[in-house]
């Protein structure tokens, strides 16, 4: 493994990137369909911590890496409420 923050962060990137390719790729049943949607969403917001972290560097500003952390899983949780929604009603 890497020791370059930005090199690990980049080999996190691409496996989180072949975990949605695989995951949108696979022939989902359809009662299953909301997890898959779920699961890249997840892997999307996973990718953005990342890049937050290392590439802008916000890793060495705590106090701006838990705001903005904590303003994207705000986002995503609203992305994930908005794609559910419709499979609720």
């Amino acid at each position: 493994m890497p020791t370059d923050p930005l090199l690990r962060a980049w080999g996190w990137l691409i496996v989180f990137s072949l975990g949605s390719t695989v995951v949108s790729l696979w022939h989902w049943p359809p009662h299953l369909a909301a997890v898959a949607g779920a699961a890249v969403l997840t892997l999307g917001w996973l990718k953005a911590r990342v890049i937050l972290a290392r590439y802008l560097g916000l890793a060495a500003a705590p106090f701006w890496h838990r705001g903005f952390g904590i303003a994207l899983a705000l986002f995503c949780l609203l992305l994930l409420g908005l794609y559910l929604l419709p499979l609720a009603l």
